[in-house]
């Protein structure tokens, strides 16, 4: 079956009743865990940004707290799976001031956990990414921000040296 395009769904979801949309959402829902996770922030969340950067970074230091530390594999594996699921909350919200503060608290979660973080290649390029990352998204946000971000960007980069 070929999915059809953004704009044929879009075209169709137009001439759909508000009670098949429901049903619509409903299903998505029940597929797949990703739809009922973005379901709930455009239902619950989406108004208060604050609240839901501040438990999706909880959820990162749980994550944190939880990855097997035994060997330098299992760290960067469960270092990958944590920072898959931000990029995922990033995803929902598509706010650039919301990627910038996950991609931050990542990094900081990311130096506390790992203290061998500029000796570990990997980890250093992971950690490198996403600083480029959160220049990226912070180029987008007003001038007065970008101050802002910058210093807490430079403060990431102060701990590494």
């Amino acid at each position: 079956m070929k999915a059809a395009s953004l704009s044929e769904i879009k075209k169709e979801l137009s001439n759909r009743s508000p009670s098949d949309l429901k049903e619509m959402c409903l299903a998505m829902a029940k597929f797949k865990k990703e739809n009922k996770e973005l379901l709930t922030y455009l239902l619950y969340e989406k108004d208060d940004e604050a609240s839901y950067i501040e438990v999706v970074k909880e959820e990162i230091e749980t994550q944190f707290d939880e990855m097997n530390k035994k060997t330098p594999y299992f760290i960067k594996k469960s270092t990958r799976k944590v920072l898959r699921n931000t990029k995922k909350y990033i995803r929902y919200s598509k706010i650039k001031t919301t990627e910038a503060d996950l991609l931050i608290h990542f990094c900081k979660v990311l130096q506390e956990n790992n203290p061998r973080l500029k000796y570990d290649t990997v980890m250093l390029n992971i950690h490198n990414r996403q600083i480029e990352l959160i220049r990226k998204a912070v180029k987008a946000l007003h001038s007065d921000l970008q101050f802002d971000y910058e210093s807490e960007i430079e403060g990431l980069e102060e701990q590494l040296k």
